[in-house]
């Protein structure tokens, strides 16, 4: 996704979708997320080969009778020690929300894909130009299916102190960039995409929760051609706590829906979904126009 002249990329236009945390922390986020994939995949074939059946799952626990009043002065010992802290709970209309969402993705249809393809979007944002103003942009992008052929971005700014007009420009093929292969071999099983998102952003920040909801957004937008993949990523944001229901969302575009928030101030992100058939319409920093395969870079899909 990075252009050969990434300066001069960065300095024009932003990448379609940026999140609140940085894109080289998203990359070392994505990178170890597809590691763990990478990792599970070997870690099952070796359970196969072994015998071991696929499904197969630690013991629970051993649960042991204490009596109660033992375990009522366990407990005010453990509130002692940690403040009274204790891990936030998941907005309850957020989470009905999102599995509904959830549910919405999982009925879409995923399209036959081969690796000589290109998954081509259209999003519109605007950038900030330093004492000028701001640039409205639209931008198209063809990025390899495997990730292993550059692919193009096509900007045009609509309205702004750039002036109107269109650029292409080429995508160079970027190892650390997760591709549409990368992101269909995630796992729809909620509980191990859960683990996964949330080991690849420990010790991230402001918060392990706002991390986690920050790359989840990063997916989401190649997502809405893998149903299952998308409908877990919605399911593992359910699970994730600090997402409220906003009424009144708009897109990047103007599009009136339903949004999820989370983060404060400056780093607040709101995913923007259709009122009525909750799509995905991007988000109100960058909202998301279109979504297919196409066979050529350049090439817009037949309607």
């Amino acid at each position: 996704m990075n252009p050969v002249d990434r300066e001069e990329m960065v300095r024009l236009l932003p990448s379609p979708g940026d999140p609140v945390l940085p894109s080289e922390r998203l990359v070392q986020m994505e990178a170890h997320l597809m590691r763990e994939i990478t990792q599970e995949a070997a870690a099952r074939s070796t359970r196969l080969e072994a015998g071991e059946p696929f499904s197969a799952r630690p013991r629970r626990r051993l649960r042991i009778a204490v009596p109660v009043g033992l375990a009522a002065a366990v407990a005010t010992i453990l509130t002692l020690a940690t403040g009274g802290s204790r891990q936030p709970s998941p907005d309850p209309e957020a989470v009905e929300l999102l599995n509904r969402i959830a549910t919405v993705a999982a009925a879409q249809h995923a399209p036959a894909v081969r690796d000589d393809q290109y998954v081509y979007t259209v999003t519109q944002g605007t950038q900030e130009i330093e004492d000028e103003g701001r640039d409205t942009f639209r931008r198209s992008d063809w990025q390899a299916v495997d990730g292993e052929r550059d692919g193009l971005a096509r900007i045009t700014v609509l309205a702004g102190p750039s002036g109107k007009g269109t650029r292409d420009m080429r995508l160079e093929a970027d190892p650390n960039s997760t591709t549409y292969r990368e992101l269909q071999a995630l796992p729809t099983n909620t509980d191990e995409l859960y683990e996964q998102v949330w080991s690849a952003t420990e010790g991230q920040g402001p918060a392990h929760e706002e991390a986690a909801l920050e790359m989840i957004g990063s997916l989401l937008r190649n997502a809405t051609l893998l149903p299952e993949v998308d409908a877990a990523l919605y399911r593992v944001a359910a699970r994730v706590p600090g997402v409220t229901v906003v009424e009144d969302a708009k897109d990047a575009a103007g599009r009136a829906g339903v949004g999820l928030a989370f983060g404060d101030g400056d780093e607040r992100e709101v995913w923007v979904f259709g009122e009525k058939d909750l799509n995905y319409l991007g988000s109100e920093a960058t909202a998301l126009l279109d979504v297919d395969v196409v066979d050529k870079a350049g090439v817009t899909p037949a309607r």
